[in-house]
C-alpha cells in the first residue's frame, strides 16, 4: 500500500527530528514577550530545538532586547524574527497572529510569557492601575489564547505563564494575582474545546524569579521572605522554568489544562 504524499511528509519530519535530537524541528513557536528575561531564553531555547521562533515584545524600549534575541537566534543557525504590538489592543493581537502566518504558513505553539506587576497595598491602587494591569494580565492573555486557537495546526500546544502567588495568602499582590487568576479558567475552558483537534493549553505558574520583573515591585524585605520559602533559599531562576515550557512543547502533550507551580516548594495546592 502506497504511502501518501501527506504521511509522507510527517514521516519525513519526524525523522528529521530523531536523527538531529531538534525535537521541534520545522515547527514555528510565537513566544509573547519573548525578547528579554525568561521570555527571551525561552526564544533562544526552542529556537536550539529547531524551532522558527516569533519574538514579540511590546514597546520600543525592548526592541533592543528583540533584536539581539533574534540576532542570536540566527546566528546560531536558527530562524527567528521580531514583532512589535502592543497586545492590550485586540486588533494588534489579531495582526500579531497574521505575521506568523504571513511568515511561516504555520503555527505549532504560542508561548505567553508576558505580564505586569506591581505590589502595592488595595487602598493605593488607582482606576488606572486596575485597567493596566488587568489589560495585560488577563484582557491580552484571553485574546491571545483566542487567536492562537483559531491559527495552532492540530497537535499544537498553548502555554501561558502566570505565577505562584495564586495559591499564596499574602498582602500587596491583590491586582497582581487577582488578574492573572481569570487564565486559569481560561486554560481550562480552551483545553476542553481544543481537546478534539489534540491540542494541548496549560499554564505554567513559576514562584518569584531573579530578574527585574521581581526586583521592581518587590519591598523591602520581600526577597528575604520568600527565599527563606524556598528549596536551597533562593528565588527561582530563569533555567527553573525554560526547561518546563521545552517538555510541554514536546513530550509533555498529555499534560491538559492545568496549572502547574514550578517554585520550589513556595507554594503549594
Amino acid at each position: 500500500m502506497s504511502v501518501q504524499p501527506a504521511e509522507s511528509a510527517v514521516a519525513s519530519a519526524t525523522e528529521a527530528r530523531e536523527r538531529t535530537g531538534r525535537l521541534l524541528l520545522g515547527k514555528t513557536v510565537l513566544v509573547i514577550g519573548g525578547a528579554k528575561n525568561l521570555g527571551g531564553q525561552v526564544s533562544r531555547d526552542l529556537a536550539s530545538q529547531g524551532a522558527r521562533v516569533a519574538v514579540h515584545y511590546n514597546s520600543a524600549a525592548t526592541a533592543a532586547a528583540a533584536d539581539d534575541t533574534v540576532a542570536s537566534v540566527n546566528d546560531a543557525d536558527g530562524e527567528a524574527f521580531a514583532i512589535q504590538a502592543d497586545l492590550t489592543d485586540v486588533a494588534q493581537v489579531e495582526r500579531t497572529f497574521d505575521a506568523v502566518m504571513d511568515r511561516y504558513g504555520s503555527l505549532y505553539a504560542t508561548v505567553n510569557t508576558a505580564g505586569l506587576a506591581v505590589g502595592r497595598p488595595v487602598v493605593e491602587f488607582s482606576e488606572a492601575d486596575y485597567d493596566a494591569m488587568m489589560g495585560v494580565n488577563a484582557k491580552a492573555a484571553f485574546f491571545i489564547m483566542r487567536e492562537a486557537a483559531k491559527r495552532t495546526e492540530d497537535g499544537g500546544r498553548i502555554i501561558t505563564l502566570l505565577t505562584s502567588l495564586l495559591a499564596a495568602f499574602t498582602p500587596l499582590y491583590s491586582l497582581y494575582a487577582g488578574s492573572k487568576a481569570p487564565v486559569e479558567h481560561f486554560t481550562r475552558a480552551l483545553a476542553k474545546e481544543l481537546e478534539d483537534r489534540s491540542i494541548s493549553v496549560n499554564a505554567l505558574a513559576p514562584g518569584p524569579m531573579d530578574t527585574p520583573f521581581f526586583w521592581d515591585a518587590a519591598h523591602p524585605g520581600e526577597y528575604e521572605f520568600v527565599t527563606s520559602q524556598a528549596m536551597r533559599n533562593q528565588l527561582t531562576r530563569v533555567e527553573d522554568i525554560v526547561p518546563w515550557v521545552r517538555f510541554l512543547l514536546t513530550e509533555g502533550w498529555w499534560l491538559n489544562g492545568q496549572t502547574v507551580l514550578i517554585n520550589g516548594g513556595f507554594t503549594t495546592r
